[in-house]
């Protein structure tokens, strides 16, 4: 008999894996890395000289001449030295001269004819002799305020504007002074407007007789008072034969009959208005006066002519030797 021998299942063997390979292990794990073989990391921070752009470029200054200044740099450069030769910088001269003359010499900015407003016929043709305009002329080639000026140098012009309108016209506004006064000065006659500004010369009285004389050094500078004077001696002004400038101080009004009145220095007009009162009263300018003195407003003085002087001697019993004659 065979001997009894336990039963062995079969199990089928375990698939074989394939052997995963083994790196290489260093002949000595203690060993360092060789700092040349590791990876270099890079620092991200700018260099000191990047960072130095950087913070130029923010500044706005900088971003100004970088954008504007260099290329306005790099032209002007070019041109200067294309206008280095001499020759180029002729022929731009005369080219820039053609253009203008071309636009200088159009229809529309052509003058063809000079408007005076405002001046007296003997006015205007003086402006027009010192302006003396070669027309028709461009409006460019007339010096507008050189002209102005000269014509505010004549006496009888007290403003004036001149500018260029429409229809080639060259508008010349006066704003003439207007005599009210006649200056006599020795053998000359000068007319004064009302600040005593010197207006024109005429030769003969004649030629204003409806304006009143002064006289004397220095009327004109007193041209206003002798205004006012003329204008408060209403009931004695068709006797009125002008008023002279005694010392440069007062007034003498000069009537017809060789009579005069001496105002005083000082509140001429209302002297004046006191003697027209006492005239309206007493009949007084029609008298054989020769002279009223009014200097002095407390004691006005009469000089009588030399017939009425003798007859109010007479009438008071004086007998003097002029009365026997």
């Amino acid at each position: 008999m065979r001997p009894l021998v336990a039963e062995r299942r079969y199990q089928p063997a375990a698939p074989v894996r394939a052997a995963r390979p083994v790196a290489a292990q260093p002949a000595q794990a203690s060993q360092r890395r060789d700092p040349a073989q590791a990876p270099v990391r890079r620092d991200p921070a700018p260099t000191r000289a990047a960072y130095r752009m950087q913070r130029l470029w923010l500044t706005p200054l900088f971003r100004v001449l970088v954008r504007v200044g260099v290329p306005a740099f790099s032209i002007a450069l070019v041109g200067l030295l294309w206008l280095g030769n001499d020759a180029r910088r002729a022929a731009l001269v005369a080219q820039v001269d053609e253009w203008r003359e071309s636009v200088e010499n159009r229809p529309e900015f052509r003058v063809d004819v000079v408007q005076i407003t405002g001046a007296s016929p003997s006015l205007d043709a003086a402006i027009r002799d010192m302006l003396a305009l070669k027309l028709p002329l461009s409006s460019f080639d007339i010096d507008l305020e050189a002209a102005r000026a000269k014509v505010a140098t004549l006496d009888a012009v007290e403003s004036v504007s001149i500018k260029v309108g429409g229809q080639g016209a060259l508008e010349v506004a006066i704003t003439e002074r207007l005599p009210v006064l006649v200056w006599r000065r020795g053998e000359e006659l000068d007319l004064l407007d009302k600040t005593g500004r010197r207006v024109a010369k005429i030769l003969t009285r004649s030629d204003r007789p409806d304006l009143p004389v002064i006289a004397g050094e220095g009327a004109n500078l007193a041209a206003a008072e002798a205004l006012e004077i003329v204008a408060a001696a209403g009931p004695v002004l068709p006797r009125l034969r002008g008023l002279v400038r005694m010392g440069e101080r007062r007034w003498d009004l000069v009537l017809d009959r060789n009579q005069r009145i001496l105002l005083p220095a000082h509140e001429p007009v209302r002297a004046l208005e006191r003697l027209l009162a006492l005239d309206k009263a007493e009949d007084l300018m029609n008298r054989d006066i020769l002279t009223l003195d009014l200097r002095n407003q407390q004691r006005p003085t009469l000089r009588l002519a030399p017939a009425a002087l003798r007859d109010m001697r007479r009438a008071m019993g004086i007998v003097t030797v002029e009365n026997d004659l």
